[in-house]
C-alpha cells in the first residue's frame, strides 16, 4: 500500500522539494516531556534513558536482563523510533528490593542518565507531550517558500494522520488486519492482537482525516462535529456556539474523528453521515473492533505544532524543534513540507 492509501492528501498543497531524514540518529531526537513529580521513594525504579539505534521493547528486554527481573515489571510510557536518538522513561518494579547495578544494560546504544524512585509503576500514555529537534539533510528546496509555509503551518497545525510506521512496510498490518477482520477472529498473541486491533483503528481514522482534509473541514468545526482540547481525552457536541469558539482559532480546540469500537458515532449531521458511510464501506473492519470490545473513542483530527522554530544550520541542512502531543507522529508533519527519500538517492538535478 501506498502512503496516500495509508494516509491521504496533504492539507499544503505539493511538497516543495526532497530532503533525507534519518540520514543518522541524533537527525531524529526525541525527549519525552513528563509532568510527573516523583517522589524519591517507593516499590518503583525510574529510569530516564537515552538509546540510539534501539526501540523502546529492545531496550526494554535489557534492563529487565541487567536488573534481575521479568520482562513484564519494565514499564514506559510510549514506543520510540529504533533509528533516532530518543531519551524516555522507564519503571522497574522492585518490592522490597534495593536499586540493582544496572551498568550491564549500557553501552553505545543505552545510556542510564538519571535513576529516581516513585510509589506507582510508569503508565501507558503518561507522558504529556514529545520535544523533537529534526534535520533534514540534503535538502533540495527554496527557503523563502520553506519558511511561507512553516509559518502557516505553525498558525494552522497539520493534520494528525497516525504516521506510516504504524502500518507496517507497505501496509502489511493492514492487510493483516483485514484477513482477520474477514473472519471475525482475533490472533491468540497478545501483542499481534494488540498490534493489529490499532492498525485497524488507525487506518479507519486516517480515512476519516483523509476525507475532510479534502472537502477542507480538518481544521474548521462543524454542527454535528464533536469537539475536543488538544490534551483531552473527552469530548463534547459542537452547535453554532461552538464552532464560532475562540478557542478553535489559536489551536486550543479542535474538531475530533472516531477511534473505531463498540457502538455508533455519537456526532451528528454531516460528520456523522461522513463517519457512517466510511464504517458502511469498511463494515469487516468495524464489526471486528467492535466484538473485539473496543470502545468508541475520539482523536483531534488537527495536530497543533507547539513551540515551532527552524534554522538552516547550512544550506542544505533544515532543523526544525518543535513539540507535539503524546500519540502524535513528526513525519505527518515533515510529509507537508518536503518528499523524504532514502540516504544516497537525492536527484542532484533538482535544483531550487
Amino acid at each position: 500500500m501506498t502512503e496516500l492509501e495509508l494516509l491521504g492528501p496533504c492539507a499544503y498543497g505539493e511538497a516543495l522539494g526532497s530532503a533525507v531524514l534519518k540520514a543518522t540518529a541524533e537527525d531524529f531526537q526525541v525527549d519525552e516531556v513528563l509532568d510527573i513529580p516523583l517522589e524519591g521513594s517507593g516499590e518503583h525504579l525510574w529510569l530516564w534513558v537515552e538509546k540510539r539505534g534501539l526501540n523502546t521493547e529492545e531496550a526494554a528486554r535489557r534492563l529487565a536482563k541487567a536488573a534481575g527481573v521479568q520482562l513484564r515489571t519494565v514499564a514506559y510510557a510510549g514506543l520510540k523510533d529504533r533509528q533516532a536518538l530518543t531519551r524516555q522513561w522507564f519503571s522497574i518494579q522492585l518490592p522490597g528490593k534495593a536499586d540493582p547495578d544496572m551498568s550491564a544494560a549500557e553501552n553505545d546504544s543505552l545510556c542510564i542518565l538519571k535513576s529516581i524512585r516513585h510509589k506507582r509503576k510508569l503508565q501507558r500514555g503518561a507522558h504529556a507531550a514529545n520535544g523533537f529537534t529534526l534535520r533534514l539533510t540534503e535538502l533540495k528546496a527554496d527557503h523563502a517558500q520553506l519558511d511561507e509555509r512553516l509559518k502557516s503551518i505553525a498558525a494552522r497545525g497539520v493534520p494528525n494522520y497516525f504516521g506510516t510506521q504504524r502500518f507496517g512496510f507497505q501496509g502489511g498490518n493492514v492487510v493483516d488486519a483485514r484477513a482477520w477482520a474477514a473472519r471475525q477472529a482475533l490472533p491468540e498473541q497478545r501483542a499481534v492482537r494488540s498490534r493489529l486491533l490499532s492498525t485497524a483503528r488507525s487506518y479507519l481514522f486516517n480515512q476519516v482525516v483523509a476525507a475532510r482534509v479534502t472537502d477542507g473541514s480538518w481544521e474548521r468545526a462543524q454542527v454535528g462535529d464533536l469537539l475536543a482540547f488538544t490534551d483531552s481525552r473527552s469530548f463534547f457536541p459542537a452547535g453554532k456556539a461552538e464552532c464560532t469558539d475562540p478557542r478553535l482559532a489559536i489551536l486550543d480546540l479542535h474538531p475530533t474523528g472516531p477511534q473505531w469500537g463498540e457502538g455508533f458515532s455519537p456526532a451528528t449531521g454531516a460528520t456523522f453521515d461522513l463517519e457512517n458511510a466510511l464504517g458502511e464501506r469498511e463494515v469487516a473492519l468495524c464489526e471486528w473492533l467492535a466484538k473485539a470490545g473496543m470502545a468508541h473513542e475520539r482523536r483531534i483530527l488537527r495536530l497543533p505544532i507547539g513551540s515551532l522554530t527552524w534554522h538552516y544550520p547550512e544550506p542544505d541542512i533544515l532543523q526544525l524543534e518543535f513539540v507535539l502531543p503524546a500519540g502524535c507522529f513528526a513525519t505527518v508533519f515533515v510529509r507537508e513540507l518536503v518528499d523524504l527519500v532514502p540516504v544516497g538517492q537525492t536527484d542532484s538535478s533538482c535544483v531550487f
